[in-house]
């Protein structure tokens, strides 16, 4: 689960972080009122949405920039109403792009010098990770590849937690000297807690600066957080705004599966994560285009497939279906059962390629078989893949 700009910095705020006076609004009024707290001095106007790049974005009116330092509030005011319910289009929200329902107005900052600070989750070491660099503000990614020698990384053991030598091993690895390498082990320490107690994936602050007075400061903040764990924060799951998030993700949520949208043109329904990925690949390898991820779970009921149906089908792109199924502890005449009662409430108007293997496997065909649906079954994984991408080649 991500959350806004303005919200993570209240967050690292609990943890003593420094961060710049800043104040949200979503309306005409709160933006005046916002304005208004930063006094008339240089103010940043911030559009708060889902993605990077937002400097750089474009608005779909031709307005360039998604965050605006100005002189004064006359000139801020005028920002806002350029990207207030606008839609910006960045290098990470795709051509539609984002609608800005939310802006944010923080003071500006005198700045001596940007900063990359991170920590993130390190799956294949099962630890946390510090990342940083002296060359913040900039694509983190471009600096490991252009730069690799600039990227600093620090794992923290889950058990011993964070160290004061690897506080101080990373501030002076940055350069910090004196007082500046006591503010930022505070800082450091404070991200770190908050990255462990709340079950964040990731909490990314990038710039982290260096103000003309020696002072640091997080200018920009990216949190996300672990969505098996957000039930434990009851706090945190209140910062969700479903407005940044796709539709059917929402829904797929409610019934307890795992979707993700992508895309292409092919959807999938297949019961286990792994088994969901090599269902993608082997769409790809045979010159197709998967729409979404959707893994159903081991213990799927005849609601939750009729769901996926509906939401797999409420995506214009989706001109076929494939469903590969293994039973296990997920039998294959429920999901047998779950296609034909999705048949009798959906209206599938493209092609169904299903394949069932595992538990109860003879009985979930026969029910395909004797049910009227119209679909095409397939012995293994290889040909039901390559049906259907046939098929949705012979419709284009």
């Amino acid at each position: 689960m991500n959350i806004h700009e303005y919200q993570a910095k209240r967050l690292l705020q609990e943890y003593g972080v420094p961060v710049p006076r800043g104040y949200a609004a979503q309306n005409s009024r709160e933006v005046e009122t916002a304005i208004s707290h930063l006094g008339d001095d240089m103010i940043v106007v911030k559009a708060q949405i889902h993605a990077g790049g937002r400097g750089k974005g474009t608005f779909t009116d031709g307005y360039k920039g998604g965050v605006k330092v100005v002189k004064d509030r006359a000139a801020a005011l005028e920002a806002a109403n350029h990207m207030l319910d606008n839609t910006l289009v960045t290098a990470q929200t795709g051509p539609e792009g984002r609608k800005v329902q939310t802006l944010y107005f923080t003071e500006a900052c005198d700045i001596e010098h940007e900063y990359y600070l991170a920590i993130v989750l390190d799956r294949e070491t099962a630890q946390s990770v510090i990342i940083a660099s002296t060359e913040g503000g900039m694509d983190i990614e471009a600096v490991a590849e252009a730069t690799p020698e600039k990227l600093i990384r620090v794992p923290i053991s889950p058990t011993m937690g964070l160290r004061h030598h690897q506080c101080r091993r990373v501030a002076f690895a940055l350069g910090f000297e004196g007082d500046q390498v006591k503010q930022f082990a505070r800082i450091l320490t404070g991200v770190y807690k908050m990255f462990w107690e709340k079950n964040a994936m990731l909490v990314e602050i990038n710039p982290l600066v260096t103000t003309k007075s020696g002072q640091l400061m997080a200018l920009d903040a990216k949190v996300s957080f672990d969505g098996n764990a957000i039930f434990q924060h009851p706090e945190i799951q209140q910062l969700r705004d479903l407005n940044e998030e796709d539709p059917k993700e929402i829904e797929a949520s409610k019934h307890n599966l795992a979707y993700i949208a992508l895309d292409g043109n092919i959807a999938c329904m297949v019961n286990g994560a792994g088994l969901a990925m090599a269902t993608m690949d082997i769409i790809q390898s045979f010159g197709g285009s998967p729409a979404n991820f959707l893994d159903v779970g081991g213990g799927a009921n005849e609601d939750q497939v009729t769901a996926a149906f509906k939401i797999i089908l409420s995506d214009p792109n989706v001109k076929g279906i494939l469903v590969n199924i293994f039973g296990g502890i997920m039998k294959c005449d429920v999901i047998a059962n779950g296609i034909v009662a999705a048949a009798k409430n959906v209206d599938i108007t493209v092609p169904l390629v299903v394949r069932l293997e595992g538990t109860n496997v003879e009985a979930g065909k026969k029910i395909l078989r004797e049910s009227g649906v119209a679909l095409t079954p397939a012995d293994s994984l290889v040909q039901a893949a390559e049906i259907i991408v046939e098929q949705v080649k012979a419709i284009s």
